[in-house]
């Protein structure tokens, strides 16, 4: 098995390129891995809670033959309220052994700046902001020790 500490997406091939894309993604996949060894049979709302860290939920959105749609959010608690960040969708594709960040809760800000880019451009740019967010999240959550598991 690959293992993520061999896949540099920044190094393997040119940032915000599609085929760079395709190995964050796949770096992504194994890293989701970590956090939840069993992505395949998994199914309903989880929480993982780690000593010094935030809760970590997750709920599976929806479960198809071949991918399965996750929402991670960090459940901060603070004197005045409880809010849930980053809010990250992500779809694992089983088959491909990839994982994709499609949508991030706050991605509504800086409308005007993304405006100036070309379509094609905008969503290039918008998949990459996404997923290395996503790989870096995940890189953070499995060295805190999160873990989820089915019950």
């Amino acid at each position: 098995m690959l293992m993520d500490s061999q896949l540099v997406p920044q190094t393997i091939i040119r940032p915000k390129s599609f085929t760079g894309l395709m190995a964050l993604y796949e770096s992504n996949y194994l890293r989701l891995l970590q956090l939840v060894p069993e992505l395949t049979h998994i199914d309903g709302c989880y929480r993982s809670r780690v000593a010094g860290d935030c809760d970590l939920l997750v709920d599976v959105i929806e479960r198809c033959r071949y991918t399965v749609t996750l929402s991670l959010t960090y459940e901060i608690e603070n004197e005045t309220e409880t809010a849930i960040e980053p809010d990250l969708i992500v779809r694992a594709y089983l088959d491909g052994e990839l994982a994709e960040a499609m949508s991030l809760g706050s991605e509504q800000r800086q409308r005007y700046l993304r405006s100036l880019l070309t379509p094609a451009e905008r969503e290039l740019h918008a998949r990459w902001r996404r997923n290395i967010m996503l790989n870096k999240w995940l890189e953070y959550l499995s060295d805190k020790g999160h873990l989820v598991l089915n019950h």
